[in-house]
């Protein structure tokens, strides 16, 4: 099942087996239910059946919303009480070349065709703001293929009047905008359907007969994309790339051939694909992915790999390193408890088929890609599987691997202390707790749909929900951001409800398991306190929604004096706490900054 959904795809293989495919993949416990309106330009059945498929792989139950045929300008831009019922967690407008209005013609001076360029893009500028403005959801928008036919030869893309430029100018202004905007999502099928090939992307009788825009082949690796962006809205990308060492970062086998004798560098064709595969998992590394190592290999050995003059990967660039004799899946179970990270996170890497079959059979939750033994493919079963799709890059993704590195540091001196409320005073710990703000609305939207074991609600909102949150006279909401002597743990705690009637529902309440036991959760708490007194709340009601993860909160509201109104301690409940007119910090060793 996991590999007929994984990259390279097998069309006929997933068409013949898409009812089985489904059923089985609905068997999970861990769904989580998501709205989806596709409002397609061409006919959009077969698409919907495979994106389903895709998002079930990745933990989403998706609801489907269809348009007519080519009618999604009408039903977007008009009032539609079908899809406002509907209530769309995300609009995916599905176009294709047919469907640009505006193309130059031979005739058109350079300003005619800027002209049509301008009233293309509105059309479409137009339906995102909509969009936004009536379903407060966001968009995924198809960028456009570039056309099959040049009438200008080569010219076609440099000439104002061909039609290769104008798409190749349509989709840079596609781009510019998404990239100023955080709503709107652009599924690139520009890049997509070059890699695969224009003459197999679009089926022309398949085209003609039945008005799919893409061809059989072609499918999955559209809809596997387009998943792809939609998970990651809902916190589903990995995190951490787990890599073995010998044939998988340099050729050969250090242990009996060597430092001196292993494959990596220029000075070979084997050399250097293991230095291109390197340099692939560094700049993963750079935009905030954990590295780590997993190699039957003594320790010596492989830092000495590491080590290498020619190595793009330094030992450094590694979270963790296990380098032992034990079985990988075990190793593996412990790289995921270091990095306190869930193994649904982890992403492994390495040319023995027989340790790749382990880890799959003893960690299901491990990505496993069958990278097989040509390293000159092992960058595209990464990048091809979008394991690591991002919305967006932020400096607290780019500082991961050095957020890490400083958890090391406060491990290390943890050590020296037996008191662990001494230990957390040494910390000198700052925090600034205050209500949600624009410029960190992107990173709480990220926090939210990825942090799973501090998760009271375990609510997966979207960017638009949480600016909705933020405007919103009747909520209370907070942010808080943690830094100590060691750095900055940048913004590690979400809080959200809203007010009715005096009393506060709690919507949002989570942590960044990174901060854990350093009492954040209390400071911000004091913080909730204080609002509420403030605001003339007299009760909070909080409700604990249990998963497989987050059962270390499950008696947090308890903790915190909350009393039990309904369910079970320990088991989903809902929880009161009546707020007091005289209150006591319990938080007395972080210093806070409130807004």
């Amino acid at each position: 099942m996991r590999s007929a959904l994984a990259f390279p795809f097998d069309a006929d293989t997933i068409f013949r087996k898409k009812k089985q495919l489904k059923r089985l993949l609905e068997e999970r416990r861990d769904l989580v239910g998501k709205r989806i309106a596709v409002m397609g330009g061409s006919t959009t059945r077969e698409i919907i059946d495979l994106l389903e498929l895709f998002l079930l792989d990745q933990g989403i139950k998706p609801e489907f919303y269809e348009s007519a045929y080519g009618a999604f300008e009408h039903e977007l831009l008009f009032d539609n009480d079908r899809l406002k019922q509907f209530k769309p967690d995300v609009v995916f407008i599905h176009t294709n070349l047919s469907n640009v209005k505006f193309f130059p013609s031979m005739r058109d001076s350079e300003e005619e065709v800027r002209s049509k360029l301008d009233k293309e893009f509105a059309r479409f500028r137009a339906l995102w703001e909509k969009v936004h403005e009536a379903y407060h959801c966001s968009v995924v928008q198809n960028n456009f293929e570039l056309p099959p036919l040049r009438v200008l030869g080569n010219r076609d893309a440099v000439d104002h009047r061909g039609r290769t430029g104008f798409i190749l100018g349509l989709n840079q202004e596609f781009a510019g905008y998404a990239r100023d905007r955080r709503n709107v999502f652009i599924n690139d099928i520009e890049y997509l359907s070059s890699w695969i090939g224009l003459e197999r992307w679009c089926d022309r009788p398949f085209w003609h007969s039945y008005k799919y825009s893409l061809s059989h082949e072609a499918m999955p690796y559209f809809c596997h994309n387009l998943a792809s962006i939609i998970q990651a809205m809902f916190g589903k990308s990995r995190k951490c790339v787990v890599v073995d060492l010998d044939n998988t970062l340099w050729g050969g086998v250090i242990g009996e051939d060597g430092v001196n004798k292993i494959s990596l560098g220029k000075d070979t064709p084997l050399g250097e694909a293991f230095l291109e595969f390197q340099g692939y998992l560094k700049r993963l590394k750079e935009r905030g992915i954990l590295l780590a190592v997993c190699s039957k290999n003594d320790l010596s050995n492989a830092l000495a790999g590491l080590n290498h003059p020619d190595a793009v990967l330094k030992p450094d660039d590694f979270s963790v390193i296990k380098a032992n004799w034990d079985p990988k899946p075990e190793n593996i179970r412990a790289i995921a408890r270091e990095l306190n990270i869930g193994e649904d996170s982890l992403v492994f890497i390495d040319d023995d088929p027989v340790e790749r079959e382990a880890v799959r059979t003893f960690l299901p939750a491990v990505s496993v890609p069958e990278v097989g033994e040509d390293i000159c493919l092992f960058a595209d079963m990464i990048d091809k599987n979008n394991y690591f799709e991002p919305l967006w890059i932020g400096a607290d993704d780019v500082d991961r691997s050095a957020v890490y590195a400083q958890e090391d540091k406060r491990k290390a001196a943890a050590a020296a202390f037996s008191d662990q409320g001494e230990f957390l005073r040494s910390l000198s710990m700052q925090a600034e707790i205050k209500p949600f703000a624009g410029i960190y609305l992107d990173r709480i939207a990220q926090l939210v749909n990825k942090t799973n074991q501090f998760n009271l609600t375990v609510r997966r909102v979207t960017l638009p929900e949480i600016e909705a949150l933020a405007s919103d006279p009747d909520a209370i909401t907070l942010y808080g951001r943690l830094k100590d002597k060691f750095g900055e743990s940048g913004l590690v705690t979400v809080f959200a409800g809203r007010i009715n009637e005096c009393v506060l529902s709690i919507e949002l309440w989570l942590m960044s398991c990174r901060v854990i036991n350093r009492g954040m959760e209390y400071a911000l708490f004091d913080a909730l306190v204080h609002e509420c007194q403030r605001r003339g709340v007299s009760t909070v009601i909080g409700r604990y929604v249990p998963t497989e993860k987050n059962k270390m909160v499950s008696l947090f509201y308890r903790d915190l004096g909350f009393s039990l109104v309904s369910g079970q301690a320990g088991e989903e409940s809902v929880w009161k706490f009546d707020v007091p007119a005289a209150y006591a910090d319990k938080n007395a060793i972080i210093e806070v900054t409130h807004g």
